[in-house]
């Protein structure tokens, strides 16, 4: 399991269980907005949740850990279940869910170039790989539901992936080990993510789109 150095085990696997899951009901409420069955929502759910974290171990050559833990696996077959059976309720705390939604960013950002330095890779790989690891899951459930993925549209949310991630790779190849960076490094992610959301925040796109975005206005 990735787990940053100077930290309990049994704690990261919490946070990684309940990140996976909150990401996995995001994916279950797009699934049931794009009116898919009981079988494609629990099945976007597991995408959303699993999927970063499945790119980032194949790319580095490594099994897939959340196929070897049959939590993971419970984690997102609860998730959508629960997008399936109480999805009004869930879309009255929304914006709850974009905290949490937040917080697991954060985490397996760090997590996920945790594991990419465990593995030898240079810290550029790594903070690609952390910002792949929250990140990929979103990205391959809009691909799925045919479109443009949100990451690439609007909103940040891979450039506060890629700050946390960088915090703990600036940190760790450095030289040091303790555990105040990786709590930076989901900080800066949170931070950042939920300043976003807050105030509107997006990424700017081409000026000529922005001149012709005015002219239709």
């Amino acid at each position: 399991m990735d787990v940053p150095r100077g930290f309990d085990p049994t704690l990261i696997l919490a946070l990684n269980l309940a990140g996976t899951f909150v990401f996995a009901v995001s994916g279950g409420l797009a699934a049931v907005r794009a009116r898919l069955d009981l079988f494609g929502i629990v099945s976007l759910a597991a995408v959303v949740g699993l999927a970063g974290g499945i790119t980032r171990d194949l790319l580095i050559g490594a099994p897939p850990a959340t196929f070897r833990d049959w939590r993971y696996l419970a984690a997102v077959g609860a998730a959508g279940l629960l997008s399936y059976f109480a999805t009004p309720a869930l879309e009255r705390i929304k914006r709850s869910v974009l905290v949490f939604d937040a917080f697991g960013l954060g985490l397996f950002c760090v997590t996920g170039a945790t594991k990419a330095l465990d593995f030898g890779l240079g810290p550029v790989q790594a903070v690609l790989l952390g910002a792949i690891t929250g990140i990929g899951g979103g990205m391959l459930r809009d691909v799925l539901l045919r479109e443009v993925p949100t990451v690439l549209r609007h909103e940040l949310y891979a450039i506060p992936a890629l700050l946390g991630a960088s915090v703990l790779v600036v940190a760790q190849e450095s030289g040091s080990a303790s555990p105040v960076f990786p709590i930076l490094g989901v900080t800066v992610c949170v931070g950042v993510r939920l300043a976003g959301l807050r105030y509107g925040v997006n990424v700017p796109i081409a000026p000529s789109e922005r001149d012709q975005d005015r002219r239709r206005d």
